[in-house]
């Protein structure tokens, strides 16, 4: 259906959204609006980081103070933590479940449940998103299998212990290890729904975007956050149902005595009757969601930063077609390059040279776009909001640790690399970190629209310097110690002289995490307590071009009250030369913009009579609209 013909059906159909009666159910817990879902997204994303910091604080003091007793830790974990240190096994269980909640039930969710939720109708013109009921669904879908993750804690065997990428055999026999028991069933459970919540988003998200764009909204004068949002989408579709095929696997292996990745195994002195399968084939599977999900995390990160690096440089965002293209780029690619995952496994030489040529290849679009987000900046009449330095943040940190993926891209290297702590400096700093800052420029820039009020800018100011020099004082010393040979994944640094040399700088690394941690309680002070007091929010505090602030301060379930706000140009009109602001908005028709600029000595004037020319074309391209 054409945008037009949606757009008509929209004003027949949907006039009536805000008049509604909506009980305390209907409007906060069961609501069907997208807006209310994206905050729903929002605090339970929240809420599980917060979580997911606490784990990683635990096994930061493991890794500190290996040698150290603290009783405190006897006291909240029990049986977990005897004597006050905590437990190998336990150990395993706190790195399996941090990583899988701070990959799919923060930063998954965190950024395209939160803002595609929100952004998606308000910026494309749309009354909601295609499916309201499917959206709504989609939340609780995810909210139980946040439920499920954390409630594997509470369980006797303790949570999933075969790190976050599950693999076989110790994810495969329930009686490997005690965390291979109930706590890994209630992770596959878990992960199941959860994909089945991000398959009903994405395919919300993919059919708002191409049926319900208000008129005048082709897809090249949309932001760059709902291309992204888009192609992230599309990702998912493609990507997360590959994973479920491999749980399912998984499960027949687990359950019904199969042998899809299991082969010749020996448990506690028992020869186990599986032959024939094989454990590769499991990674196989999972990394072809695994790297689409490097980029389903990222990409709406680089499309929330590339909508506030514009607005706040008071400047049009450079090359964006170049940007559309290179997100294009990257998702297409990032099919092609899961087998860089692989290159310790035993993978024919020249199977590696094709991945590590793709995985070389895909950094060309991604250096494009911090090309771009640099000319952006270059001579700006920049506004250094929270949002802001959030954004420039994520350019840091991609910048910084993408510049590592080179290394990791070349299969020589990668071996001698790869089941070290460069690894894990490598994908914190240009997937994590720089994706939490993504995430917080959004927080910090949509506040205003989700609840209508403003942030504390000074406490804004402090989360971020707090949080952008922890990240750095964590992650860039683990270059160094990867570089020395020092393996990931370890309980304690003291088997090997080597290692013990590495105990004072995993000391600083432990202390720079808690600073960081406790730095987090500005963020959520400032956050939960600006929702009930902060200075109330103007319809566009931020001067911005695109449609979500044309819409009401005050939240109603069809976003604008009368008809849909038309579009005329693209969203990135800044300092446009010759207007009286320094901000266009795209319902602004050319044929204001072209009159006031119009010279008043026309005759012989060849540059009057150029914009004479370009003001006549754009009437008859917004009577055609």
């Amino acid at each position: 259906m054409s945008s037009t013909a949606m757009h008509t059906l929209e004003h027949d159909g949907h006039l009536d959204h805000g008049h509604h009666k909506e009980t305390f159910l209907t409007k906060y817990i069961f609501s069907q609006d997208h807006k209310m879902i994206a905050k729903q997204f929002l605090i339970t994303g929240i809420i599980m980081a917060v979580i997911g910091m606490f784990l990683s604080i635990l096994f930061r003091i493991q890794l500190g103070w290996p040698e150290k007793s603290f009783p405190l830790l006897e006291t909240f974990l029990g049986k977990w933590a005897e004597g006050g240190r905590i437990k190998p096994d336990f150990y395993l269980a706190l790195v399996t479940i941090h990583g899988t909640i701070m990959v799919f039930f923060v930063l998954t969710t965190g950024l395209s449940g939160t803002f595609s939720n929100l952004l998606i109708p308000l910026q494309v013109g749309a009354r909601d998103m295609a499916s309201p009921f499917l959206n709504m669904l989609s939340y609780w879908l995810f909210f139980i299998s946040s439920v499920i993750m954390i409630g594997a804690f509470f369980v006797e065997s303790g949570p999933a212990s075969s790190g976050w990428t599950i693999y076989p055999p110790l994810s495969a026999l329930p009686k490997a290890i005690a965390g291979s028991g109930t706590g890994m069933t209630m992770w596959l459970i878990s992960m199941v729904l959860f994909i089945a919540s991000s398959l009903m988003g994405s395919l919300n998200y993919i059919s708002t975007v191409l049926n319900m764009r208000t008129k005048g909204m082709d897809m090249w004068r949309m932001p760059l956050t709902v291309w992204a949002f888009f192609l992230t989408a599309v990702l998912g579709v493609l990507s997360f149902p590959v994973l479920v095929a491999g749980v399912v696997l998984l499960i027949f292996d687990r359950s019904f005595g199969t042998s899809f990745y299991l082969s010749d195994i020996v448990l506690k002195g028992e020869i186990l009757p599986n032959e024939g399968g094989s454990p590769i084939l499991f990674q196989h599977l999972f990394w072809f969601l695994g790297h689409p999900e490097v980029y389903i995390i990222i990409m709406p990160a680089f499309g929330i930063t590339s909508e506030v690096i514009s607005t706040n440089a008071r400047k049009p965002i450079f090359g964006y077609h170049a940007m559309v293209y290179s997100l294009i780029g990257i998702a297409v690619l990032s099919f092609l390059v899961w087998g860089h995952h692989m290159f310790v496994t035993g993978m024919n030489p020249f199977l590696g040279g094709v991945f590590m040529i793709t995985t070389l290849i895909i950094a060309v679009p991604s250096a494009v776009k911090t090309f771009n987000y640099l000319a952006t900046l270059w001579r700006g009449n920049i506004r250094f909001s929270p949002a802001m330095l959030f954004g420039i943040g994520l350019v840091s940190f991609f910048i910084s640790g993408g510049l590592t993926g080179i290394f990791l891209g070349n299969a020589s290297l990668d071996i001698p690399l790869h089941d070290t702590y460069f690894v894990v400096a490598h994908f914190h700093l240009v997937m994590g970190s720089a994706a939490i800052f993504g995430m917080l420029c959004g927080v910090y820039h949509w506040f205003p629209k989700m609840f209508g009020r403003l942030m504390d800018e000074k406490l804004g100011y402090l989360h971020f310097w707090v949080t952008f020099i922890g990240a750095y004082f964590v992650f860039f010393p683990m270059h160094f110690m990867g570089i020395d040979g020092v393996p990931r994944r370890y309980y304690a640094f003291t088997e090997f002289a080597f290692m013990k040399e590495w105990l004072t700088v995993n000391k600083f690394i432990s202390w720079s995490a808690i600073v960081a941690a406790l730095g987090q309680i500005a963020f959520l002070y400032n956050f939960f307590h600006s929702i009930f007091y902060g200075k109330k929010a103007s319809q566009n505090p931020w001067q911005s071009n695109t449609l979500e602030w044309t819409a009401p301060v005050e939240h109603l379930h069809g976003n604008w009250p009368g008809e849909i706000p038309t579009v005329y140009r693209w969203p990135y009109d800044y300092s446009k030369p010759g207007h009286h602001e320094d901000f266009i908005p795209q319902t602004t028709p050319f044929s204001q913009t072209m009159s006031s600029n119009m010279p008043h000595d026309f005759e012989g004037n060849a540059e009057a009579e150029r914009i004479q020319l370009e003001w006549e074309k754009a009437n008859v391209r917004e009577k055609a609209l």
